[in-house]
Formats: structure tokens, sequence, C-alpha cells
């Protein structure tokens, strides 16, 4: 380069370029994005791992991309110096109204980028809080997940209090977490129906606790199970009963009843030899004075060092608390002990569990062959336009063939009727080495007091000492458990 050309490129330099310019803006826009998600994350109640993605996978992106145009910018500017010897004008005169024109279009294209990075950013970071970004930014994925949460108790529950819950350990996990989730989605590698229980939840301690107090003295409860048998004219059958769910916490009332489970006198702690936690052979109790008393299933004879001991918390039990699968029976009981599904249509029992249960495609396809065949069984019967409608409400709030999902992939551990539940411990099968002690199933009366079963005068007669079980038709064999016979449905 001879002396004159370097007159021509000395003061100046290659950066001082549009190009450059405008991925300095895009640099510093998405460093501001970046800062303010960090803050509104950092303190946050709950971490939500989508916003970290957001924050340390989306922002630093633009990031790149503003670096990248800054440098390609110089490139272009070093390469025409070295072609022309002159560095390319960048001159802006204000006494012109044309770069007077240009710059002010720069700067407010500046500053309107800035602002909607801003704005953008805080919006986003509300919106990945949502429900609604978690059930339904996956496409079909969280689909079930969605819909059983807003028909469940916790529907009022952000997704992240309770799958992120406070803390800087589960932070860092949940970012981790959640940019896997989003590498499954985009390479279709997630199952079907979604796996549980879920391995890296956080305790219930952390999160159900938050609002929940376990050790809280709830005494009895009065439940009223409202059935209608299967039968030709629906017969209905109640069963009203007491539930002993006593309560934890000494200071209010005797540690006693189901949520003895949850004293802080208790420590209960099993194995599972199953990912779903429904085969539990080992179960040990510690009470507060320190005594240990280990029970085994006859068949269990392992050295317990090759498990994991697992310590009993409130999700063993309450395992389904924000997603439940009503089965089809429990699900068209319900509708018509509210006259969803008009009671007075014979059969209407067996045929609308029977064609809940059918193998569907898609939704749609579900939604057409429920109406033919219900339609098919009642012909020229004004009533079945109603029942069909609330049936195929049921089948869309409880099954979900595009992610394999209903009651059949998630077993419910709240009683024992439909699964194993209570008596995957409570089965008169666990006992001591001296078989001197069990974990008892026989005696119902430990958890339940039946006040009064069946229809018309038979509820008259309640009483309040209870009343010997009595199963609706046939009798039950001795050792036969309700969830032998009780599936759910066919």
């Amino acid at each position: 380069m001879n002396s004159e050309n370097k007159n021509k490129t000395a003061g100046h330099s290659p950066f001082r370029n549009w190009m450059s310019l405008a991925g300095a803006v895009l640099t510093a826009g998405s460093f501001f994005s970046f800062l303010l998600l960090f803050v509104l994350d950092s303190l946050a109640h709950f971490s939500n791992p989508y916003v970290g993605i957001l924050t340390y996978m989306v922002s630093p992106g633009f990031g790149a991309m503003g670096l990248f145009l800054m440098v390609f910018g110089f490139w272009i500017a070093r390469r025409r110096i070295a072609r022309t010897g002159a560095m390319p004008a960048m001159r802006i005169d204000l006494s012109r109204p044309r770069d007077r024109k240009v710059l002010g279009l720069f700067i407010a294209g500046s500053l309107v980028f800035l602002l909607v990075s801003a704005v953008g950013s805080y919006q986003t970071y509300h919106y990945t809080e949502s429900v609604q970004f978690c059930g339904e930014t996956c496409h079909g994925v969280m689909k079930p997940e969605r819909v059983t949460h807003q028909n469940g108790p916790h529907a009022r529950v952000a997704c992240v209090e309770c799958h992120v819950g406070p803390g800087a350990e589960w932070f860092v996990k949940a970012k981790v977490s959640g940019t896997h989730q989003v590498y499954s989605v985009l390479l279709n590698k997630y199952s079907r129906p979604i796996a549980t229980p879920i391995k890296n939840l956080r305790p219930a301690a952390e999160t159900c606790e938050q609002c929940h107090w376990p050790r809280k003295f709830v005494g009895d409860k009065v439940k009223t199970y409202d059935y209608f048998l299967a039968d030709e004219t629906n017969t209905f059958h109640e069963v009203k009963l007491v539930l002993k769910v006593g309560g934890a916490d000494p200071t209010h009332g005797p540690v006693s009843g189901i949520h003895w489970h949850m004293s802080v006198a208790n420590k209960i702690e099993y194995i599972a030899t199953d990912d779903a936690r429904q085969k539990i052979p080992w179960v040990r109790s510690t009470d507060l004075q320190g005594v240990v008393t280990e029970y085994r299933s006859p068949k269990f004879t392992n050295d317990i060092s090759g498990y994991t001991i697992r310590r009993m918390d409130c999700i063993d039990c309450h395992n389904r608390p924000a997603h439940r699968y009503r089965s089809p029976e429990d699900a068209v009981n319900i509708a018509m002990s509210i006259g969803e599904i008009d009671p007075a249509l014979h059969w209407i029992k067996t045929n609308a569990v029977s064609v809940l249960v059918q193998k569907y495609q898609t939704e749609d396809e579900a939604t057409n062959k429920i109406a033919a065949r219900l339609i098919a069984k009642y012909p020229g019967d004004a009533r079945i336009s109603h029942t069909i409608a609330a049936v195929q409400q049921i089948y869309r709030d409880n099954f979900f063939p595009d992610m394999n999902a209903s009651w059949r992939s998630y077993p419910e551990n709240i009683g024992h009727k439909n699964w194993p539940g209570c008596t995957r411990c409570h089965d008169d099968e666990h006992k001591t080495i001296d078989g001197k002690k069990k974990i008892v199933f026989s005696d119902c009366t430990q958890c339940h007091i039946i006040l009064a079963q069946g229809n018309g005068k038979e509820l008259a007669q309640a009483t309040l000492q209870g009343q010997t079980f009595k199963h609706p038709g046939d009798e039950i064999p001795d050792g036969f458990k309700c969830s032998d016979c009780h599936t759910g449905g066919p």
C-alpha cells in the first residue's frame, strides 16, 4: 500500500461499516435480554427450565449472530482495502439531509430493536411460566398432562411449582432437564406414554409441602361412592363410609389413621422391584425410639444391599395429584350419578364402558365410532344424543391415542379398587422374619368404617358402629383383593 492509500485509510477502522454496526446493535440487544432474563429468573420464587433455554441458549445465539455480522463486516472492509487500497467511506455529515435521515433511521431502528428485545424477553419469560406453554408448545407430547391437569384439583397451580420448585440446586437441574426435553421433542425421542414415576422429580417435602402440611390432623372424613352395576337396569349401589385419615401431629390429635405413615415419629422405607413401584416385597419401619421392624413378602429372600431403598413420602400414595386419568368405569359412574349419562337407558353402563375401551387410532376416529356404536345400540331413542356427547367427552378427557396414554398406563395408588395401591404392602403376606408381625390387609376397619351400603331401604339402615362389606352380586373369595377383579374396564 503506497503512502497515498495509507493516508486514505488512516484513522478509519474496518469496523466502521453498516454491517458491523448492525451486528453491534444485535449483540447489545442480546446481552441486554440475557441480563434481564437472568435477573428475572434469579429473583423468581420458582425457577423455570424453559427460561433457562431462553437465557443460556437463545440470547447467546443472537449474540453470536451479532458478533458474526461484526466480524463479517470487518472482513469485507479489509478485503476492499486490500483490493482497492481505499477504506470504504462511512461519513455522516449532518449538514446533508440524506445523512441526517439515514442516521435517524439507524438510531430509531436500534432503539426500537432494544425496546422490542426488552419487552419480548419479559413477555416470553412470563409465557414460559404458563400452563399453556408447558402443555401446548411441545405439540401433542404434553397434551395428556395438560388436559388432565386442567380437570384436576391442582388446575390453578402452575406446572413449574411442582416440577421445579425453589432453590439453586434444582435451578441447575431444571436447566439441564429442560434442554434435554427440547432435544427429545425435536428429534422425536420421547416415550409414548411419558414414563412415570419421574426419576428426577424433587421430593414431595420440597414441593407439595409448600402448600400442604402432612402432619395436620385431619381426623375422619365421610365419603360417599355412587356406583351403577353392569346389569340391564344399571342398578344403583351406594357405599357411604368413614375414612380414617387421622393425622401425624400428636399436639392436635392421636397419631393414627392413614396419615400415620407420614408421622415424624415413623420412618417408613421400602424396596420396589419394578420401575412403576407397584411391586414392593420389602418394607422397614423405624419408630421414634429407634426400634426397627422389617417385613418381607414370602418369596423375597434377597440381600437388600443390591436395591435402592426409598423413604415413603406423600407421592407414594398420592401419585396422581395433578394428572389423573379416570378409568372408564369410574368416569361413567360419575357421569351417570350427575345425569350426564341417562341411567334409564338399559345396559348403558355396560355399553358406555365397552365403547370407551375399544382401540382407536385417533381422537377423531374415537369420536365418530363412539357415536355410531351407541346409536346402533339405541336406534331411534332421542335420549342417546346427550349420552353420546358425555361419553365422547370422557374419552377426550382421559384417552390420548397419539401418546398411548390412558388409565391403563398410569397406576393410581390412592385406595385399592382398580390398582393394588394400599395392598402393595397391606396384603397379609408381608411378615417379619419370625412371622409374629405382619402388615394387615384383612382388617378393613383399620382405614375405614362402612356406615351404609346398597340402595333404597338398605341405605336407611346406616349404623355408626359400621357394617360388614357386602359385595353386590357374587361373594368375594377369601384372600381376593379388589384390584384382582376390578381393573377400571374390560
